[in-house]
């Protein structure tokens, strides 16, 4: 019996001594059960005696009847049926304990060996899901405790009064299935307890690993900007060049101050989180403490590397305002000397005042003489440029020189003091004799614009009054040879001296009128509609300003004494004229909305707080006037510098503004064009545009009679591109500024490819013919003169000869690619097919037949 069913031989209290088995009471069944018991001895073939009972009484001559159920005679409380339930019950139970335990392993085994991600989004997701798995289980494992004590339950003994006298016996049959259930019971107990001792450690780990790595992403990132500001303070390390540059870098330092600031806040906030993930006992203790340690050290050296570049930043700008006083000490002296005329100087009064403002100058300019650059390098702690130490040269080589010739009007004027005689008339000395170094003088943008912004336009006007007086001065030595050079110096003095006072009307119209637009309280005064419209009033002249403020002027001012720079200084900035053909481009625009506008209370009420006479359109034409001002200058000072030096790139800066001053034009022209189906810009570069009578005929087909009664020209404005050539007829409108801003509207373009020309037409040498594909349509176009015509001609034959030289290069490209046949069939039809040649012969033709 143990060895069929062991579960039951499990549950037994003891060992078997005795095998009692009850005989059926009928003989029919009596029989067939002595049968199979002889058949089946073999199955109870044990060590153990069998006695073979008759009826249920002889079971209590053996067994007590306690012992025994009612159903053979005993008086034991059994039921069999209740006694398989709770037999299933159990083993399931103990099933569904060993699963636990093998899902809790399972799990334990998935934490253990899985690999965490190496980004953030992903490990708070698996900690998500963890967590969730993590109380699953628990409720599971809650589930199972709950089953176990619930059959923990029903296998105790009810406390009844049936129930006391039977209470021993029933001790001792519940007692081991009892134990068994508490016994799985304690299991899960342990199984629980430990399995949350390892989820907190690995929740807890968890929850490091993912603050480790916030902190670690923290600490890249303060890194990477702390080395991007390194990098842009390290890009100023040149400390060298003009005001203006160290201006500019001084403003520069001043934003990555600002940035460190901020950027040093977050680094201070990311260290104490670091030093309060180290006080909570985190496992990567020592990685945090060296991460910490290296935020500080990089914070050290940003802040370091800053406050050493302000100061040393500092002393540059302070030595450049020093310069730039000189230069100042030197134009004011230069100035005195242009108001120490002859006929000011007629009494002892005149001539002791003249003797105090000599010696307040040698005293005010005393300390610029006596610096030596070693000193100022000295001094400021920084290194002078090769540059720098020239200029600095020269201004005190130019001081020293009035310092002289002061000196010796000292002695002049001490005697007309004394004797009170007729002084005798000094000669106020040229640019050139004050400096003998062809080398430019020191340019300080910075203090220039102070001064432009705190000086009146009476200080202006006294400059140009010293100007007029120094050029009168100047042209009592026209005699001694150096009339040329005077004349050069007064049209360089004039180029300065206008460019300061554009720059200032400038800077006036975008403070006094610009600014204004954004001002609240002048919102009252300004049309609604008109307030959005401050880009389109005064178009890019913010830009025009700061390119001439900031650049420009100090790089004429550089030339104040080296006319030979006057060239390169426009050539180094002719693409930053360029800035004039967006202005010009914008201007029909801005002088709508000021022919709408105009009138209304803002505008006046600016121009009285500025105090000027005109109106903000005559200043809004300034930029305009400015760029076709300059070369006229340009050549002005080309005529009084023939055969000196820099002429040749003089020239050249003369070309550039011409050359611009028709790319604006032409590009003014180009944008009046409407009808035209495309971009114009993808025809080329435009050569020329201008007006024309035209007439329009056949060479081929019949004549159509209106063309044949066609004997008024029809008007049309040309424009010659690299790729075509675009007719057009001029519209004409009424109203204001329809004469200086035309319209045209597009009538066809011709491909340069298929077109061809005949220089000469019989009856007027003003006249050419412009032709198109096979001759189907020939224009007769006659130019206002005949030079205007040659242009033409000159051009489009320039474009096809470039054209004939790419096709050339093609075919010969072609021809290299073929056989000797395929070349020369090509070179029998070279003649048919080159439409360059078909021009070319056709001008020949007309040229002789036009010479008989």
């Amino acid at each position: 019996l143990a060895s069929n069913n062991p579960p039951t031989s499990a549950s037994f209290p003891g060992n078997l001594h005795l095998v009692l088995v009850l005989r059926p009471t009928s003989f029919l069944q009596r029989t067939f059960t002595d049968i199979g018991f002889r058949f089946s001895q073999e199955d109870f073939m044990l060590k153990l005696p069998v006695v073979m009972l008759s009826s249920v009484s002889d079971l209590l001559t053996y067994i007590d009847d306690k012992q025994l159920t009612p159903e053979l005679g005993g008086t034991l409380q059994y039921c069999h049926s209740e006694w398989i339930i709770f037999r299933n019950a159990i083993e399931n139970f103990a099933l569904t304990v060993k699963e636990m335990a093998q899902m809790l392993q399972s799990f334990g085994t998935e934490l253990a060996e899985t690999e965490l991600p190496d980004d953030i989004p992903s490990i708070e997701e698996i900690l998500a899901i963890r967590a969730e798995r993590y109380h699953l289980l628990k409720n599971d494992i809650t589930a199972v405790t709950k089953e176990g004590k619930i059959l923990l339950t029903n296998l105790e003994v009810p406390d009844t009064e049936g129930a006391v006298s039977s209470r021993l016996e029933c001790h001792q049959q519940i007692s081991g299935d009892w134990q068994t259930i508490n016994k799985l019971l304690t299991q899960v107990h342990d199984m629980e307890t430990a399995f949350d001792g390892f989820w907190e450690k690995h929740q807890l780990k968890m929850e490091q690993y993912l603050q480790l790595w916030k902190f670690e992403q923290d600490f890249q990132q303060l890194v990477t900007e702390v080395e991007f500001l390194l990098n842009q303070q390290a890009e100023l390390a040149d400390v060298t060049g003009t005001i203006a540059q160290v201006k500019q870098k001084i403003k520069k330092l001043e934003n990555l101050d600002e940035n460190s600031q901020e950027l040093l806040s977050k680094a201070q906030f990311v260290i104490l989180h670091g030093h309060k993930l180290a006080a909570n006992h985190h496992y990567a203790l020592d990685l945090i403490c060296q991460r910490c340690n290296e935020l500080r050290y990089l914070s050290d050296i940003l802040v370091n590397e800053i406050k050493a570049k302000q100061k040393q930043l500092s002393r540059t700008f302070k030595m450049h305002k020093l310069l730039q006083q000189a230069r100042q000490c030197c134009d004011e002296g230069e100035c005195l000397l242009a108001n120490q005329e002859i006929d000011k100087f007629q009494s002892k009064e005149d001539a002791q005042k003249a003797l105090q403002d000599i010696e307040n100058f040698l005293e005010m300019a005393l300390p610029f003489i006596n610096y030596e650059p070693e000193t100022l390098q000295y001094e400021f702690d920084v290194i002078l440029s090769p540059e720098l130490k020239v200029q600095m040269k020269t201004i005190q080589l130019k001081l020293e020189n009035i310092r002289s010739i002061f000196e010796n009007q000292q002695a002049g004027f001490r005697n007309l003091a004394d004797k009170h005689v007729r002084p005798i008339q000094f000669v106020v000395p040229t640019p050139e004799n004050l400096v003998t170094s062809g080398t430019p003088f020191f340019s300080s943008k910075q203090g220039k614009k102070t001064w432009r912004q705190n000086q009146s336009n009476l200080k202006i006007e006294v400059l140009h009054d010293c100007q007029e007086k120094r050029s009168s001065g100047e042209s009592s030595s026209l005699d001694n040879g150096n009339s040329l050079d005077v004349l050069k110096n007064h049209v360089l003095n004039e180029l300065i001296q206008t460019e300061r006072v554009y720059v200032q009307e400038l800077y006036t119209v975008l403070l006094g009128y610009r600014a204004e637009m954004d001002n609240p309280e002048m919102f009252d005064l300004m049309p609604s509609l008109l307030r959005n419209k401050k880009d389109v009033l005064f178009g890019n002249m913010a830009e025009i300003y700061e390119f001439h403020n900031d650049i420009f002027l100090s790089n004429l001012e550089n030339c104040a004494y080296a006319p030979e720079r006057v060239g390169p200084c426009f050539l180094e900035r002719k693409d930053d004229f360029q800035m004039y053909a967006k202005y010009c481009q914008n201007k029909p625009r801005s002088e709508t909305i000021w022919r709408k506008y105009s009138e209304c209370a803002f505008f006046q009420e600016c121009q009285r707080k500025l105090n000027h006479k005109l109106r903000l359109d005559s200043y809004l034409l300034k930029p305009v006037q400015r760029i076709t001002k300059y070369q006229l200058l340009l050549k002005e000072l080309l005529k009084y510098s023939k055969d000196c030096e820099g002429s040749a790139l003089l020239k050249e800066a003369l070309d550039a503004m011409l050359d611009l001053l028709k790319s604006v034009n032409d590009s003014m022209h180009q944008i009046a064009i409407n009808g035209y189906i495309g971009n114009l810009n993808e025809l080329g570069k435009m050569i020329m545009q201008g007006g024309f009578s035209v007439w329009i005929g056949h060479k081929k087909g019949a004549t159509k009679m209106k063309d044949l009664a066609r004997f008024k020209p029809m008007q049309r404005h040309l424009f010659l591109y690299e790729k075509a050539i675009v007719f057009c007829k001029r519209r004409v409108e009424s109203g204001e500024g329809s004469d200086r801003y035309p319209s045209y509207n597009f009538k066809h373009c011709w491909k340069m490819d298929e077109v061809g020309i005949t220089e000469y037409v019989k009856g007027d040498n003003r006249k050419f013919e412009i032709w198109y594909g096979e001759k189907e349509e020939v224009y007769i176009v006659q130019a206002s003169n005949v030079d205007v015509k040659m242009t033409w001609l000159k051009e489009i034959r320039n474009i096809l000869l470039k054209q004939q030289e790419l096709l050339t290069v093609k075919k010969r490209k072609q021809q290299d690619q073929l056989t000797e046949r395929d070349k020369i069939q090509i070179s029998l039809q070279q003649n048919d097919e080159d439409p360059c040649r078909r021009w070319l012969s056709y001008i020949d033709e007309a040229t002789v037949s036009n010479g008989k």
